[in-house]
């Protein structure tokens, strides 16, 4: 598991270095496809107790998280999904409310867009990598309740 940790001032300062420092590492090793699902981010962001927003909720944060999709879209691939990470993302980017009780839930049309973004673009860079995508691209889909048929990606 590769933990990267963000704080306040990396996050204010849209500063990608350290996830940078890690992808860098992975693409050197030449172990980018060892890295599938294996990073998670820690957040030291200090808050007043009486803020009720969720990290998701908070505008610097959120922008980081653009900047962050922007340099590597293809970055679901690297995020531990079992871990939650591939829904925090989605929070960072996709329209939302959250309910304390039923938790995330993401506006569809928008979610709908992130997905099939998220299918091309991984399924273009998975290929670049030498890396077999389609149960890949299943599996994410999957994890925000769409299916995609083998036809469909067929045509990726």
């Amino acid at each position: 598991m590769m933990r990267i940790t963000l704080d306040r001032e990396c996050l204010h300062g849209l500063d990608l270095s350290p996830v940078r420092e890690v992808v860098d590492r992975l693409f050197k090793q030449g172990a980018i496809a060892t890295g599938e699902q294996k990073i998670s981010f820690d957040f030291d962001y200090p808050r007043d107790p009486a803020d009720p927003r969720e990290l998701s909720e908070i505008p610097e944060i959120r922008l980081w998280f653009v900047r962050l999709d922007a340099a590597y879209p293809w970055m679901p691939f690297l995020l531990d999904w079992k871990a939650g990470e591939l829904a925090r993302y989605a929070a960072m980017l996709v329209p939302h409310q959250f309910n304390r009780s039923e938790g995330i839930r993401y506006n569809p049309e928008a979610l709908e867009i992130f997905v099939m973004h998220k299918v091309f673009v991984l399924a273009d860079w998975l290929k670049q990598q030498g890396i077999p995508s389609q149960s890949r691209l299943q599996s994410m889909a999957q994890m925000f309740g769409y299916e995609l048929e083998e036809s469909f990606l067929k045509l990726l």
